[in-house]
């Protein structure tokens, strides 16, 4: 592993358990093991160093949610499931916090670089969203909005009631709003039919 990587990935581990601000350069130093002038050699400032954080947090996420919808053999209606479930698996966790971009700007909101790389993540997850909808062959804006608000409120939820099951309502009225969008209802036995035939 690269230093940078192992700066990176202890820095990253202390600021989503501890918090950014709790978190000073002195401790990631220590428990990098490196010395402070690597660290600066590598990030010049704390704020790089949260930006780089995030950004690979953001990527990560991407990656993960990208599998779901490259998935051929999942339907539309399966990966918005999936994606619930996936997030559910994560929240299920003594060590979860709730959303690493929304715990960041309420600390490090003065930031313009950590404010943009949390508003670019927030819009990366609703086009994610927007491409299932798409796929799905319905109008995707509203219903987009609408997943991306429950997946947001999903992650609020469990951070501050630390019930990992406002995940799982959250899958179920996203797979509603998905319903409706495209018009389907769910028989017993699992199949959705369109209700004009």
């Amino acid at each position: 592993m690269k230093i940078s990587e192992h700066i990176l990935n202890t820095a990253g581990t202390l600021f989503y358990k501890e918090g950014i601000r709790a978190v000073g350069i002195d401790r990631i130093v220590d428990e990098a093991n490196v010395a402070k002038a690597t660290l600066y050699r590598h990030f010049p400032s704390k704020d790089h160093l949260v930006a780089a954080y995030l950004t690979e947090r953001h990527e990560r996420v991407l990656l993960q949610l990208g599998d779901v919808i490259s998935n051929v053999a999942l339907q539309p209606r399966d990966q918005i499931a999936l994606i619930f479930e996936r997030l559910f698996e994560k929240a299920d966790s003594p060590e979860f916090r709730g959303c690493a971009f929304a715990l960041a700007v309420a600390e490090h909101g003065d930031s313009e670089r950590v404010v943009s790389i949390a508003r670019e993540h927030k819009k990366a997850v609703g086009d994610i969203f927007r491409s299932i909808m798409a796929a799905a062959r319905c109008s995707t804006e509203q219903a987009a909005a609408h997943m991306s608000l429950l997946y947001e409120g999903a992650l609020a939820t469990v951070a501050v009631g630390r019930d990992p099951q406002a995940v799982l309502m959250a899958r179920d009225c996203a797979l509603s709003v998905f319903d409706s969008a495209t018009g389907q209802y769910i028989l017993s036995g699992g199949k959705p039919y369109d209700q004009n035939h």
